[in-house]
């Protein structure tokens, strides 16, 4: 089974390569199963409801997030509602949405999916590596398939949290940094691993935001609006061929398509 999996979508310049670029890279890599982080989508910070669903729409089977997913207060009710778009689980009991679930691909097949936040540099949450062994367990009652979604800020905790899950899931994916990096690689016990998907969005930025106002913002130290770029769109993401019957992850490979490359 090909799983593809979308680093950050980005605001409109985000949205714009999955309405633009997710077909062709479904078509060309023979993609089953597509999951992507949503949480930046809405203006950088964010995603409300009728983008969550245009992005559902495109192709997107299920959305995780992470930190930002609080910033529209529309998306609260949604979350209850919507069950393919995942909050992280190890936010504390009784929060709107769920931070796992079970999914299936176009042919039937089962797919769990996890989303988890870091806590070094970042909220003081529940443990995620504790919160992740329990998701697991009930996950895997149904499927050997699963991914992980692990949202946070440090390299240390996302290494950390891949070797903890070697051998429990069938990848652990980074995301938050929105900065690619070129660490993939297989597990000693069939995980893939990445420390950073990547973003979907404007390369020509500094992640993400115009390079004038992110360098306005850290010369003045003034809050600045962040402002989405525009300039050299991309989608960058994995996939990830996964064993069915094992789930055991069997490759993964970094990409990244511009959208003037889609035909």
């Amino acid at each position: 089974m090909n799983i593809l999996f979308v680093g950050d979508i980005v605001g409109k310049a985000g949205r714009q390569a999955i309405q633009g670029i997710l077909e062709k890279v479904v078509r060309d890599h023979k993609i089953e199963f597509t999951i992507a982080n949503g949480e930046n989508a809405a203006g950088g910070m964010g995603i409300t409801p009728q983008i969550a669903i245009e992005m559902l729409d495109h192709g997107v089977d299920v959305l995780t997030s992470g930190n930002h997913i609080w910033a529209k207060k529309e998306i609260i009710p949604f979350l209850n509602e919507e069950f393919r778009l995942l909050r992280p689980s190890n936010y504390p009991p009784n929060v709107p949405g769920k931070g796992s679930g079970i999914f299936h691909t176009r042919d039937g097949q089962k797919v769990g999916v996890l989303n988890l936040e870091g806590r070094v540099f970042m909220k003081h949450l529940d443990c995620p590596f504790r919160v992740a062994e329990k998701e697991i367990e009930l996950l895997r009652k149904e499927t050997n398939i699963i991914l992980v979604d692990f949202h946070a800020e440090a390299t240390s905790e996302k290494m950390a949290m891949g070797w903890f899950l070697d051998g429990k899931v069938s990848a652990v994916l980074g995301t938050h940094t929105h900065v690619q990096t070129s660490d993939e690689r297989i597990l000693e016990e069939g995980t893939s691993y990445i420390t950073d998907v990547g973003m979907t969005g404007p390369l020509d930025s500094v992640i993400g935001i115009r390079k004038e106002v992110a360098l306005e913002r850290l010369l003045t130290q003034i809050p600045w609006k962040f402002d989405v770029a525009t300039e050299e769109i991309v989608l960058q993401g994995v996939v990830i061929e996964v064993d069915s019957e094992t789930g055991k992850s069997q490759s993964i490979q970094r990409i990244k398509v511009r959208l003037d490359e889609r035909s």
